[in-house]
This record gives structure tokens, C-alpha cells and sequence, in this order.
């Protein structure tokens, strides 16, 4: 009997109401996935789809702390559990005034299938809190991030679930929090990823997923016949840690970018942002929580406040910011300004619409969850070096990083081809991400 996409959308948004960003994420995947499963009769038994849609445990919990006037804030935490099929629940913690349950229910279901594809032992999960860190004091940061990490260590675990940084979580935050998990469990063990390097933080780390999403980039470039990153013009969103080492990345490897953004605009850089650029920016935004508009000052840059970064000519577009950024109009934008291809470096960062308009023009389009996997997957090296007790240096991780990318690029190309030898990477990683995950469930039984 064929999979029938609506009704099983139907029941999803029934059991899920008020969640439009979940809702969004499981009509991707599904979509993707319809025709596979009516090809491949045994994933639709004993509700496979209906199990993978559905987080195994959700964690939900008031974080009292107080400001430094004296005054008790009360804000509320969350931890996602999706699923641990492939290894221990995986994924970051997200500290924004916007985290909502349904938020992290999205970004938990898309990190299921990220994980599986850099073929590491994870499963997936997400957390965080409805916290605004802007304008907080250390202070004020750490005695949250102490209150936040008081309920949740006692559901995570370094064979359990390992939490890592996120949208307003850096290495502050990430200290913080491991030094209130050690004194509560008294035992020194990885259980966050992102940590500092004087106390079991990987080398190689802060770059993965900004390095990552060109080395991906570079692959689909070629494969296409369109030559590779060098020489090609790169326009992004975002000015922190993904969008900058994006951006050196892009640098090392030829190509320039030449736009860097954050909520409030974009600045424009036709000549492309240099090296002394980028020791300005690193800390800017991921830092100091400075509008980028500080750059466009110091430089004498075009600043283009309340417009995104898609209306500049470009080869590559990389979203790096947040989710839905990128809907149909600025597709069409990119599209006129000559874009050939759209790497995603955030967590579905493109509306259904946008990528519908990419599929339909035949420009290469690569989801989050294939070219955003470079983070995570050195956070599983990272995992891997704290149980060892032992650091690799920065060009084993860097290595290893390019291969898991290469792997992942390959994944994709074998399940997301099609008859013309063109490819379609959503389905590629949608599927790809699946099967490992579905095999795995299958074999464990109904658990």
C-alpha cells in the first residue's frame, strides 16, 4: 500500500499542535522519504515513521536564578530525547528569548538524522532555555547557566546524552555549565562537548562546522562540473562562529565572501573580507554581542540595515544564522544575481518555498542536516579523545573532519541520485540519514 504523505502529516500536526517549525522539518523528511518506503515495504511495520517522529523522552523544568540587582528571574529549560537508536542522544543547548518546546522538537528530529550521517555512534537531541544572554553580565551568565545545569545533569551522561553549544550557548557557557556537572556528580567525564582546551575541549573544534559546510560545498561544486570553491564568490547571513570560519575557510581555499550579517542587516564587502577583517568580526557578534554595523564603521563598508544578504551577486549562498531565513522571495534574488548553488550552515535555514524554487531552477541546493554536520561530528571526536583520555592535534581532527564531510557528500550522491546523474541532496540526506537509523530500530525491536 503507498505512503500517504497527507494523513501521516494529519496526525503529526494533531499530536503536535502549535508547532509550525517541527511540522515544517517532519514534511521535508517524510516527503523525501514516501517513495523510498513504498519501494521498501519493511520500513513502513511496527509504525517505524510513527516512532521516529515521536522523541523517546522531553524534558521540561523551571531555572530560577538571581540577577545582580538582587531580583529572582525565573526562566524554563528544556531537553530533547529523540532518538537514541545509533548511540547516545547528541545535540546542542540553545540559549534564545524565541526557544519554545516545538523549537527544539524541530531541531532534535533534524539532528537524528545529521548525526547518523557522519556515521559516528549518535543519537539526537537538543535542549536549552527561553534565556537571553545579551546584555547579561558574566555574572549574571554563569549563575543562569549554573541554575540550568542544577536539574538537567541529572538526564545526561557521558554514555547517556552528551549536550554542546548552540545559538547563544559559546565556550563561557559551555565552562560554566561543566564546572556545576563535575562538582554535582563529583566525577570528571565527557558530558559536554565545546569545552575549553586546558579541560578536555578538541582542537579543531571551534572551526568544524564553518570548515565544514565549504569542504561539502567544495564537493558539490565539483561533482556539478562548476570547478569547486576556488575563484567563486561567496554571500552569507550570520557574523559568529559558523559564519566566520566559514568565511576563513572560504580564504584558504580561494574563493572570497563578501557579505557578513546579523539580525539587524548586512554589510557588503565587493573586494571580499580579508584576514584583518576576520580578527575583527571573530569576536564582534560571537563575543561581545555587537551589531555587525560596528564592522561596516571601522572599515568604511557598505551597511545595508533591515535587508538580507541575498540581494548581492554570487556564485554561493551559505544561510548560517537561523531557521527560515531564507524564504521564497530571497530565493528568487539569489537566483537573479546568478547564484549556482545554496549550502545550508544552519539548522534549516530555507523555507519549503525556497527550496522548491532551487529544485525547480536546477541550482545545487544542500540542507543543514548534510552540510552543517561538520560541528557535530568533531563534537563526536571530542567524545571520542575525553573517553580515551588522549588529544589529537589540530590536522588529525581537520583530517578526519574533510573525510567525514567527503563521506557524507558520497551519502548523499548515492541515495540522492537521479536518472540524469544530477542530484538531489535533500532526498540524499533525508534517506541516507534514515537508513541507518531505521536499521538499527528494527533490529532492536519495539523499544
Amino acid at each position: 500500500m503507498s505512503f500517504d504523505v497527507s494523513k501521516f502529516m494529519e496526525r503529526v500536526i494533531a499530536k503536535n499542535p502549535a508547532e509550525p517549525e517541527f511540522h515544517q522539518a517532519v514534511q521535508e523528511v517524510i516527503s523525501s522519504l514516501a517513495p523510498f518506503v513504498d519501494a521498501n515495504p519493511r520500513y513502513q511495520k511496527d509504525a517505524l515513521l510513527e516512532r521516529m517522529v515521536e522523541p523517546e523522552r522531553v524534558v521540561s523544568f523551571r531555572v530560577p536564578w538571581v540577577d545582580d540587582q538582587g531580583q529572582v528571574q525565573v526562566n524554563r529549560g528544556y531537553r530533547v530525547q529523540f532518538n537514541s537508536a545509533i548511540g547516545p542522544y547528541k545535540g546542542g543547548c540553545r540559549f534564545s528569548p524565541k526557544v519554545t518546546l516545538g523549537t527544539l522538537k524541530f531541531l532534535g528530529f533534524e539532528q537524528t538524522f545529521k548525526n547518523s550521517l557522519t556515521g559516528l555512534p549518535m543519537g539526537g537531541g537538543k535542549g536549552g532555555a527561553d534565556f537571553d544572554g545579551v546584555g547579561k553580565s558574566d555574572a549574571e551568565v554563569m549563575r543562569f547557566c549554573q541554575a540550568f545545569i542544577s536539574e538537567l545533569f541529572r538526564h545526561i551522561g557521558p554514555d547517556t546524552d552528551v549536550p554542546a553549544g548552540d545559538l547563544g550557548v559559546g565556550g563561557r557557557e559551555i565552562g560554566y555549565m561543566f564546572g556545576q556537572y563535575k562538582k554535582l556528580v563529583n566525577r570528571y567525564e565527557g558530558v559536554l562537548t565545546g569545552k575549553g582546551l586546558q579541560f578536555g575541549g578538541s582542537l579543531g573544534r571551534t572551526e568544524a562546522t564553518g570548515y565544514g559546510v565549504i569542504y561539502f560545498a567544495d564537493h558539490m561544486l565539483k561533482r556539478a562540473g562548476l570547478g569547486g570553491i576556488e575563484g567563486k564568490t561567496v554571500a552569507l547571513s550570520g557574523a559568529g562562529n559558523v559564519g566566520c570560519y566559514l568565511i576563513e575557510n572560504v580564504n584558504r581555499m580561494g574563493g572570497k565572501c563578501v557579505t557578513v550579517a546579523d539580525p539587524f542587516g548586512f554589510v557588503y564587502v565587493p573586494s571580499g573580507i580579508t584576514e584583518e577583517h576576520l580578527e575583527f568580526l571573530k569576536p564582534l557578534w560571537a563575543v561581545y554581542r555587537r551589531p555587525i554595523k560596528d564592522f561596516a564603521e571601522k572599515y568604511g563598508f557598505e551597511y545595508r540595515e533591515g535587508h538580507r544578504a541575498w540581494e548581492v551577486p554570487c556564485d554561493v549562498a551559505c544561510p548560517t544564522a537561523t531557521q527560515n531565513e531564507l524564504d521564497g522571495e530571497d530565493a528568487k534574488r539569489l537566483l537573479n544575481n546568478g547564484c549556482k548553488a545554496v549550502v545550508e550552515g544552519a539548522n534549516m535555514p530555507s523555507t519549503l518555498e525556497a527550496i522548491e524554487i532551487f529544485h525547480d531552477a536546477g541550482i545545487l541546493f544542500s540542507p543543514g542536516k548534510a552540510s552543517n554536520a561538520g560541528g557535530v561530528a568533531v563534537s563526536g571526536m571530542e567524545m571520542s579523545q575525553n573517553s580515551e583520555r588522549y588529544s589529537w592535534t589540530k590536522e588529525e581532527v581537520i583530517g578526519k573532519l574533510q573525510q567525514v564531510m567527503f563521506n557524507i557528500h558520497e551519502t548523499c550522491v548515492e541515495y540522492g541520485k537521479k536518472p540524469d546523474g544530477t542530484v538531489n541532496y535533500v532526498n540524499g540526506a533525508n534517506i541516507g540519514g534514515f537508513v541507518k537509523v531505521a536499521e538499527a530500530m528494527i533490529a532492536q525491536g519495539i523499544v
